[in-house]
């Protein structure tokens, strides 16, 4: 196991395996060192977590839905680095959009469920750039949507 999922393991969390693309695109393209995440969409093992944050779901639920988008940007990243974690030098940009209603305000305080679990998990590796932007609607009515970019060896 390596240390990235030992420190997960600690913390509970198994990564599944990497979710398959929703339509046509890839999950994740390297250039370099650079790897490029798609979107990875808020679900559990019950399915899409859908919501409109403002609406139907709070801030605190929203950063629980955002939690699992890390989780799965983590497991593109294992995936592209052939089942080795540990070859994740840097999360260098979270992109996260937060499915809201147009008064609603608090799109970081959400997002901050996905980059308050990279720095648990990774430490300094996990810490990041960010945008958290509102969307008025997402994929499948998931939630929250989150991509990244990533620095691997």
């Amino acid at each position: 196991m390596s240390g990235f999922e030992a420190k997960l393991a600690e913390m509970g969390v198994t990564l599944p395996d990497a979710p398959a693309p929703a339509a046509n695109y890839v999950p994740y393209v390297q250039v370099g060192d650079i790897l490029y995440v798609s979107g990875q969409i808020s679900a559990n093992a019950d399915g899409f977590i859908t919501g409109k944050l403002g609406a139907d779901m709070d801030t605190a639920a929203g950063a629980a839905a955002a939690r699992t988008c890390a989780i799965s940007l983590l497991s593109q990243v294992k995936a592209a680095c052939g089942g080795d974690l540990d070859r994740l030098l840097k999360v260098v940009k979270l992109v996260g959009f937060v499915n809201s209603t147009q008064d609603y305000g608090e799109q970081p305080m959400v997002v901050n469920g996905a980059s308050d679990f990279m720095a648990e998990a990774l430490g300094e590796t996990g810490r990041h750039s960010r945008s958290a932007v509102s969307a008025a609607s997402l994929p499948f009515g998931v939630a929250v949507e989150i991509e990244g970019i990533f620095q691997i060896k």
